[in-house]
């Protein structure tokens, strides 16, 4: 059986050549992931970073960023694995140029820089960010979504992807200051499945900026399920202060 996989993913690779997540240039047939160039530009999200967010910070003897000290926000933690900056083509490309095969490399980088501390939250779930009906039709997929389901598939902690939805077709949050984020995102989401099983949840999306997104998720969860503890993991996060 690990025969005809591996010659049908010969032949897929073939036809549809492996490009790098960074660049995406074409890889060699057998090579890894990234090329070797683009192995030396992602930089990786080390300490000290904050606390509750995991944004990078410079200083070591700070614990939080500067927007985690200043304001409350409704998840447990978060982490991420890149700086924004050295992958926000890659990211780009994945979520509105059909780069779906990305997603496989975001979630192998999840598990290898933060599969301690993923093990060490125990969570029950993992739920990805959801997209609204009409902007998944458009896209064809759900970015966060994908990732999540890579990452249930090698870790075996349970997808949950119909457990809460996006009821509000948001203007997109990059566009926005970040008091207009958290106005867009009001009621913008919706619980549709509550499962009382569920104690502590791991939300995936692909980027973290001011957090707004992950708070507006995470609020609804509190507010209408009995989850206590819910983490976050992003494939990248802005700077801290």
């Amino acid at each position: 059986m690990r025969l005809i996989e591996k010659i049908v993913k010969l032949g897929l690779n073939l036809i549809f050549p492996l490009r790098c997540p960074v660049c995406d240039e074409v890889l060699p047939m057998g090579s890894s992931c990234l090329c070797d160039s683009c192995k030396k530009k992602l930089i990786i999200i080390k300490t000290p970073f904050c606390m509750k967010c995991g944004k990078q910070l410079n200083n070591f003897e700070k614990e939080y960023c500067f927007d985690c000290s200043s304001k409350e926000h409704h998840f447990t933690r978060g982490r991420a694995v890149f700086d924004y900056q050295c992958i926000l083509d890659g990211i780009y490309r994945f979520k509105y140029s059909n780069r779906q095969e990305y997603a496989d490399f975001f979630a192998h980088s999840i598990l290898d820089v933060l599969g301690d501390e993923l093990k060490n939250w125990q969570a029950d779930a993992i739920v990805p960010v959801p997209l609204h009906k009409s902007r998944l039709k458009k896209r064809g997929y759900n970015q966060a979504e994908l990732i999540g389901k890579k990452l249930s598939k090698i870790t075996h902690i349970p997808l949950k992807n119909q457990l809460i939805i996006r009821e509000k077709n948001t203007i997109p949050q990059k566009t926005l200051d970040y008091a207009s984020r958290i106005n867009n995102l009001k009621k913008a989401f919706k619980i549709v499945e509550n499962d009382v099983k569920l104690s502590t949840i791991v939300i995936i999306d692909d980027i973290y900026t001011t957090g707004s997104t992950i708070d507006a998720v995470s609020l609804e969860l509190r507010e209408h399920t009995s989850i206590n503890k819910i983490y976050f993991i992003t494939v990248a996060i802005g700077r801290g202060l």
